[in-house]
């Protein structure tokens, strides 16, 4: 290649970088989760999501989910941790499932088929969507519980998902969440039931 097409080829990298930068340091994208994405941007995102999640599942070993135990398990911490954003039957929508972009799946409707995507994507969670990395404070039997849970809810009634939920026992998932923060016994007074986490079914109405 002659030394000016070469010229010419850094040239054009220069600018694209400088545009690039230019763009980004002056704030006209407007990142607000009100606004979505352009076309391409969200097809390109979405792209890159599956491939790697897709990716870092593959060596995933998933055992067996046919558990009625690990199932209960996992309806206890799914009430405590994820109807928030993901619903239960029931529910259509939530405060945060309407705000957050892009918006989390109503897993009622949405058939988990996938077992190892789905221990991934909740043991790691995904970066800018929301989705917190719940093996930070969760281990893996647990984790597998609420894949086992998932693969049932579709098939859920309000009433069927309460009784499970009821059955139990609630949040508890063998992290640093049910460990005591001074190495001593759990404490029993007042205060733990005032920050204990409550099902959404019995958190008080409020305003806007």
């Amino acid at each position: 290649m002659k030394p000016i097409n070469w010229l010419l080829g850094l040239l054009a990298i220069a600018l694209i970088a400088v545009g690039a930068g230019v763009f980004i340091w002056s704030g006209a994208y407007n990142i607000a989760a009100d606004n979505p994405h352009w076309p391409l941007t969200e097809r390109l995102m979405s792209t890159l999501r599956d491939r790697s999640i897709a990716a870092q599942a593959s060596d995933v070993v998933v055992p067996a989910l046919d558990n009625d135990s690990l199932i209960r398990t996992g309806a206890g911490n799914y009430d405590a941790m994820c109807v928030g954003c993901h619903l239960k039957p029931g529910v259509e929508r939530s405060e945060a499932s309407a705000g957050l972009y892009p918006a989390p799946p109503n897993l009622t409707t949405r058939r988990t088929d996938d077992a190892a995507r789905a221990f991934w994507v909740i043991k790691h969670g995904i970066k800018m969507s929301g989705m917190p990395a719940w093996g930070l404070s969760m281990e893996d039997e647990h984790i597998w519980g609420m894949v086992a849970f998932l693969r049932q809810l579709p098939d859920m009634t309000p009433e069927s998902y309460r009784e499970l939920v009821s059955a139990s026992g609630g949040h508890s998932h063998g992290g640093q969440e049910d460990q005591p923060q001074d190495g001593g016994d759990k404490p029993t007074d007042a205060h733990e039931e005032e920050t204990k986490p409550r099902s959404h079914d019995d958190a008080p109405p409020h305003e806007h």
